[in-house]
């Protein structure tokens, strides 16, 4: 298992912790020298906060524990193609290199609505790598959909 492989499976565990906790199973990890800085899921649901995604919680996490909004040299690993609102954090954070898992069509603001991340008219603009743990990060995210479709159609059925 190479080391993006490694760092995804960090993500992934994260994103069933979310799963887990009734959100949508996004997880994130951020590393640095080769030890995860800080780690997180959705929190969505719990805070009722629409900013409570994945990799806010885990930048901020970054931040507080560096002692700085800068996250230079820090690799940001996420089961899901950031959105706009994410992608837009990990630029402003300096963040190195982003890896992701599934790519999202509804959403993703890495390269499949908007490529944020080489954008020439932003300030910063991060290496990154989609598809990393693809298949097992997407089947996390439909099993998940598939369930709450499950349940809604139960629920008109009663």
């Amino acid at each position: 298992m190479d080391e993006r492989e490694k760092w995804m499976r960090a993500a992934l565990r994260e994103a069933r912790k979310a799963a887990s906790r009734d959100e949508v199973p996004v997880g994130c990890v951020i590393v640095r020298e080769g030890k995860i800085l800080s780690r997180a899921h959705n929190r969505r649901e719990e805070t009722q906060m629409a900013t409570a995604h994945a990799e806010l919680l885990a930048i901020q996490k970054a931040c507080k524990k560096l002692g700085s909004w800068r996250l230079e040299g820090c690799d940001l690993y996420v089961t899901l193609e950031p959105c706009p609102m994410c992608a837009g954090a990990i630029v402003n954070a300096r963040v190195g290199s982003v890896f992701f898992g599934a790519f999202d069509p509804k959403g993703g603001y890495a390269v499949t609505l908007h490529r944020t991340f080489e954008d020439s008219a932003l300030n910063h603009r991060p290496a990154f790598e989609g598809g990393i743990l693809e298949e097992e990060c997407g089947e996390l995210l439909r099993a998940y959909f598939r369930e709450k479709r499950r349940q809604k159609t139960k629920e008109r059925s009663v």
